[in-house]
């Protein structure tokens, strides 16, 4: 049946309708998304705002320090909320002014820098070291498990310890010990990375460090080669030498500003005590120094049978080891155990025999000497 003339203009017109209706959808979705573009554009166009740190408050001002350490009075923006000393704010680039708080605190960041544990190490793993141990135990130990004995003999331990001696005798090993011995956190700060890694924030991140000890307590704050920003103070005039003496100041103040009954704890730790500031070591600080020497002959023994029994020695002579690794520090004797293990692997047995250790000490001392003579061309 053929369709009449109204009725094809009627589906033309139909059809126009739909098209309409359709492009006119397809405009407001192009519509739409010109206006987020713009709102993108714009928002990209906007200067970025910048991190600061309030110093002080003073009602509708504030003075806050700038990431390069400059400081200035600016205003505070009226739908800013209460703001503290401390506070990480975000401020106007061009006139500074504080446009809101910080919601995400900057505090900890120090976590991703420094090693923080609890270590699982006892007393019956360090060996040659027993009058250290004591000592360490009397001041580190008690004071923390059993405060109220200083509380009732009228007296105050001290805030921190000094350990000191060669490389290799066991420093690090009797800080975990305490550590684990007390349940306590143990922080480790390496204090040439410190410096190094942290030139302009080194005082900043000391007092976190001391922070997040409060928050974590019990704790031990390790500090390794503490020699690298507690060095006898000079006279320099560059921004390194200042640095360095404002990291340390910032040390000092933090250790004079807990009690000594407090369940924080300090130990410093170094090869070169001769270079120290004597500041550092004064009563009240790190006064109690305690050496850890290079081990003798029962030490040597006691350290050799440490790590023997873990291993499948037979047939060792342990007395003639000892005698012939004279000299050696607590790891260079750990040394000395790994190789004679690798000699045994190299030879395909599952048990390691004497002559494996002899040949691991000699290998242990070449090494060590090869060691020395290039410090001596390096340094004289």
């Amino acid at each position: 049946m053929m369709k009449s003339n109204e009725e094809k203009l009627s589906e033309i017109i139909y059809g126009y309708t739909v098209d309409i209706n359709q492009l006119e959808e397809e405009g407001q979705m192009l519509r739409e998304t010109i206006s987020q573009l713009r709102g993108e554009i714009d928002r990209y166009r906007r200067s970025p705002l910048m991190l600061c740190e309030i110093r002080e408050v003073h009602g509708l001002q504030a003075i806050i320090k700038i990431p390069n350490g400059n400081q200035f009075l600016v205003e505070v923006a009226s739908a800013c909320e209460k703001l503290r000393p401390g506070d990480a704010v975000f401020v106007e680039q061009k006139n500074l002014t504080i446009v809101k708080k910080a919601r995400s605190s900057r505090r900890h960041n120090v976590e991703k820098f420094v090693i923080v544990e609890r270590p699982s190490l006892s007393w019956q793993d360090i060996g040659g070291m027993q009058g250290q141990i004591d000592e360490i135990r009397e001041v580190i130990e008690t004071p923390l498990l059993r405060p109220e004995l200083f509380e009732q003999v009228g007296i105050e331990p001290p805030k921190g310890i000094l350990l000191h001696g060669p490389p290799g005798t066991g420093k690090t090993m009797l800080a975990k010990a305490v550590a684990s011995s007390t349940n306590s956190t143990f922080i480790e700060i390496v204090g040439s990375e410190l410096v190094q890694k942290f030139i302009g924030e080194g005082a900043k991140m000391v007092k976190e460090i001391f922070q997040l000890a409060r928050e974590r307590a019990p704790s031990i704050i390790f500090i390794d080669e503490v020699d690298a920003i507690a060095a006898r103070r000079i006279e320099l005039g560059t921004s390194g030498e200042r640095e360095v003496q404002r990291t340390f100041m910032q040390l000092l103040a933090e250790i004079d500003g807990f009690k000594s009954l407090g369940n924080i704890k300090v130990i410093g730790c170094t090869n070169r005590r001769d270079i120290l500031d004597p500041a550092v070591m004064r009563p009240g600080r790190l006064e109690r120094q305690i050496h850890v020497p290079v081990p003798d002959r029962k030490g040597r023994q006691e350290i050799y049978q440490i790590h023997a029994k873990r291993m499948n020695a037979v047939s060792t002579d342990f007395d003639k080891l000892v005698e012939l690794s004279e000299g050696m520090s607590g790891a260079d004797i750990k040394s000395v155990c790994t190789e004679a293990g690798y000699f045994a692997i190299r030879a395909g047995r599952p048990k390691v025999f004497h002559q494996d250790f002899i040949a691991a000490v000699g290998k242990v001392r070449q090494r060590g000497e090869s060691e020395d003579t290039d410090y001596r061309q390096m340094f004289g």
